[in-house]
């Protein structure tokens, strides 16, 4: 039996990071993304580094890469990383170019990216993911995986195999809206990482910071239990609890939480990694979802809100904030 053919749509870290891997199992994988992101790999190849394994590198002569969705042609899976803001737009790009029975999956943050490709492409299945770990672009052809982890989606043995041959950890989920809401919990650090400009291990072993993501996760479980929204259990200890174990004494934090601190000393968000570009930031489909449905619900989150609101102005104007400053001003919007 032939093997599945890819395509990647929105080629950047997490795009790049899933290829990749597919590449080196001998899959033949579309890249589409960016003219400048295309003419490093296209220079350079692509490198993917993780802490706990020799890199692999992709020579460019093994890359097949593109610009226009039309390079979609023929693929049997599609997998979408682009951003959240894009994702509609991508869908109309694809539409055109989809073979009849080509599968859709979307590997993106967000709660909504699923139903949208769904709506525009109602022919087609529309598969939801996740990549529930730090990957990251560590320098120019270089993605770097951060910390350990399984990608999660709804279940396609094919695609499984395909991602299990390529040395990816994939877990098939049948409740993949449960598990974006408990991702989306995990998520609301990726603004305070941004804003701190250190890498996640040193941010998040200091109280002042974790304080900052306990506010936010507060107001997010409030809101879901007002909209009866269950979030799926993802890390070491259950979301309602989570809030309270970031808030303990460092040297108590490190004991209780070690699971989540088993990140290598490079790894940051990917918000990180835009604002230090000047990218526009995702912080509207993370923040700014928590802001939306506590509205929707007659409540407030308003350090979600000035979070999205610092992260905003931080993409034109970079600023790094200490865990107290990052703190107390998101406890005085409160």
């Amino acid at each position: 039996m032939p093997k599945p053919r890819f395509a990647v749509l929105g080629a950047g870290s997490i795009g790049c990071h899933l290829g990749g891997h597919l590449v080196a199992a001998g899959h033949d994988v579309a890249f589409i993304g960016r003219s400048g992101a295309m003419d490093v790999l296209r220079e350079r190849g692509l490198t993917l580094s993780t802490s706990v394994r020799p890199p692999v590198h992709l020579t460019p002569d093994r890359l097949t890469l593109a610009t226009e969705p039309e390079a979609a042609a023929g693929a049997d899976y599609v997998l979408v990383t682009v951003k959240t803001a894009g994702t509609e737009a991508a869908a109309k790009d694809l539409a055109a170019h989809l073979a009849p029975g080509a599968v859709v999956v979307s590997f993106q943050n967000g709660l909504h990216n699923p139903a949208t490709l769904r709506a525009v492409l109602p022919r087609h299945t529309v598969l939801a993911g996740m990549v529930p770990y730090n990957v990251v672009q560590s320098e120019p052809g270089t993605v770097h995986q951060g910390m350990p982890g399984r990608l999660m989606t709804e279940p396609d043995d094919t695609l499984f195999a395909a991602l299990r041959a390529g040395g990816l950890a994939v877990e098939a989920r049948a409740d993949m809206s449960e598990v974006q809401h408990g991702k989306l919990l995990m998520n609301l650090n990726n603004a305070i990482n941004a804003l701190s400009g250190l890498p996640l291990r040193d941010q998040l072993g200091q109280r002042a910071y974790r304080r900052c993501l306990a506010l936010c996760q507060r107001e997010a479980l409030a809101a879901y239990r007002t909209a009866g929204i269950t979030p799926a259990r993802l890390g070491p200890t259950a979301p309602g609890v989570t809030p309270y174990v970031l808030g303990l004494p460092d040297a108590l934090f490190r004991r209780v939480a070690a699971a989540s601190l088993r990140i290598d000393a490079h790894a940051r968000s990917s918000m990180w990694e835009d604002v230090q570009r000047g990218r526009p930031t995702e912080v509207d489909s993370l923040q700014g979802e928590i802001v939306a449905l506590a509205t929707a619900h007659g409540r407030s989150a308003p350090a979600n809100a000035r979070l999205a609101a610092l992260v905003h102005q931080a993409e034109s104007t970079p600023r790094t904030w200490t865990g107290p400053e990052l703190y107390a001003e998101l406890r005085a919007a409160r």
